[in-house]
């Protein structure tokens, strides 16, 4: 049985490889700029708990609940280099590689496994809030390596990146940043 009471769960995950740097100074190792093979799995659930239908004996036909989400993990994060919105590598490549800004996954502090998950678990409501609306994200999980993973569970944790369309983790478009335009 899926966790919070709910009957059926549809659950998938996508590998890629990206690259990140922290400069709060508690991980020094992670202040040189530093690349991971992470995979994401995330686990739907139907808002109503209605079952399967009686027609297909499916939730959801898959390709139809993870295709926005593979495209965006494919064409944005997948070798994407990720940045706190403070750090100083982001007036450089402005500056001197413009043309890379839209590999650049930006977030409100520390690009920490802990809050790319939480930004990645709104983005993924975003894509579910437009196409399908019944289902939400009740687990994403990032294994960052073969050791390590952060398992997050939205519905404990609303509050730990912002609301509001400004944000690229809000929006059911394919951005990772607020420099360049949406794109759908």
């Amino acid at each position: 049985m899926a966790e919070d009471g709910y009957g059926f769960a549809l659950e998938f995950n996508r590998r890629y490889s990206m690259a990140h740097r922290l400069n709060s100074g508690i991980a020094p190792n992670c202040q040189v700029p530093h690349g991971h093979d992470e995979v994401v799995t995330v686990e739907l659930a139907e808002k109503s708990n209605a079952g399967l239908d009686p027609e297909t004996n499916m939730l959801v036909e898959f390709s139809r609940i993870k295709g926005r989400w593979f495209q965006w993990i494919d064409k944005s994060v997948d070798h994407s280099f990720h940045l706190g919105h403070k750090d100083p590598l982001i007036t450089y490549f402005k500056e001197n590689e413009a043309h890379l800004i839209p590999k650049l996954l930006v977030t409100p502090g520390d690009p920490t496994t802990e809050l790319r998950a939480a930004c990645y678990a709104a983005k993924l409501a975003a894509f579910l809030a437009e196409e399908n609306p019944n289902f939400f994200c009740s687990r994403l999980a990032i294994q960052e390596t073969p050791t390590n993973a952060v398992l997050f569970r939205p519905s404990f944790a609303t509050d730990v990146v912002a609301a509001g369309a400004e944000h690229w983790w809000n929006r059911p478009d394919l951005s990772i940043n607020e420099f360049v335009g949406s794109e759908n």
